[in-house]
């Protein structure tokens, strides 16, 4: 029951993410969790796990992280589509 707890937690931090930077995702759903797991990840190795935590995943650095890997991803992938 707690992976899909951190599916669901990484899908919403990824449509988050998302949103804020205003960039799709490739994959759609797909991608926002992953977008949400992997930013997770890189924004509490970056910031630490301060502040309010849910299925194991600190908030405020993992939406951070997110956001960092969605800007990242989507330069990406625009430079590829020219």
């Amino acid at each position: 029951m707690s992976l899909l707890w951190q599916l669901l937690i990484g899908a919403i931090i990824g449509a988050v993410a998302g949103a804020l930077t205003s960039r799709n995702l490739p994959m759609g759903w797909i991608g926002n969790i992953l977008a949400g797991l992997i930013g997770s990840w890189l924004g509490e190795a970056l910031l630490g796990g301060w502040g309010p935590s849910v299925a194991g995943m600190a908030i405020v650095p993992s939406i951070i992280g997110a956001v960092i890997l969605v800007v990242i991803t989507s330069m990406i992938f625009s430079n590829m589509n020219r």
